[in-house]
């Protein structure tokens, strides 16, 4: 199958099944029967679409022998990640009103290695540690992107209830305290995660990246991250925070991520027009 189309696939189906939702869930009738969740064909639809995108970032991630990992698929690959964590939950947790929302972010994923393919080749690809690193950071920084996204649904539809103004599809949403515990259990686990990768990387640096370890931008932002987050968990256990200090708090520390990697990547791809 050609590359174009490995894309296009999951995009059809994201989109799809992003536009289904979007006409049964915020479009029906007020009158309409309460859509329950997710149901066990869309969710097998959904399943189908991550399989899809999974074979489109591991054709575009490995094309031959060597790993290439550039700005667009570093986004598609967290991007990919959070929804495949958001399918698990959906097991457990009624998100309804979430669905709509979180889709199209598959979309554009699915479209962005296409338009920024990246030509970076990752040393060090074969080695069993450099790749446990890798898995490990992905998943903090999906984690992490889920829990962003999460907050900034939360800050909307906490703004809308403040101002008796609720759109119909923000209706569909689980109580603010429902969401409120689920963006602090995302945080935690990608906080322990994010600890593991910073601590991997210092320490085994020579063996993971064949250099001895130096404090440059990339790292500087992930502490910084870090820090940002410790400091939200551990306001949340002494203090209680919540609500929009929390929100606040969770923005700040992603934006802080997404400059140790993906700002770099940009900017040496997309505006400097550079490979490597």
């Amino acid at each position: 199958m050609q590359p174009i189309l490995l894309h296009l696939l999951p995009a059809t189906l994201y989109a799809g099944l992003g536009a289904w939702f979007w006409r049964t869930c915020v479009l029906a009738a007020p009158s309409a029967q309460k859509r329950q969740c997710m149901s066990g064909h869309e969710r097998l639809v959904l399943l189908l679409a991550l399989l899809a995108h999974g074979a489109a970032l591991h054709a575009a991630l490995f094309p031959g022998t060597e790993m290439r990992f550039g700005f667009g698929v570093a986004l598609s690959l967290m991007v990919w990640l959070a929804i495949c964590f958001y399918w698990v939950e959906t097991l457990y947790t009624r998100l309804d009103g979430l669905h709509a929302a979180v889709l199209p972010a598959g979309v554009l994923a699915c479209l962005l290695p296409l338009v920024f393919p990246g030509e970076h080749v990752l040393t060090n690809a074969t080695s069993p540690a450099f790749r446990a690193h890798f898995i490990i950071a992905m998943l903090a920084y999906s984690l992490f992107t889920l829990a962003a996204l999460h907050a900034m649904l939360m800050a909307i539809a906490e703004r809308q209830l403040h101002s008796a103004r609720f759109s119909r599809m923000l209706s569909g949403l689980p109580p603010l305290l429902t969401m409120e515990s689920l963006l602090f259990r995302l945080i935690g686990i990608a906080f322990v995660l994010l600890t593991l990768t910073l601590l991997s990387g210092i320490v085994f640096s020579e063996s993971l990246f064949g250099k001895a370890f130096r404090l440059d931008h990339k790292t500087v932002f992930a502490i910084i991250s870090w820090l940002l987050f410790g400091t939200l968990l551990f306001g949340r256990h002494a203090w209680g925070w919540r609500g929009k200090q929390a929100l606040r708090w969770t923005l700040a520390g992603f934006v802080a991520l997404m400059l140790a990697y993906v700002g770099s990547r940009f900017v040496i791809e997309v505006v400097l027009h550079r490979p490597a």
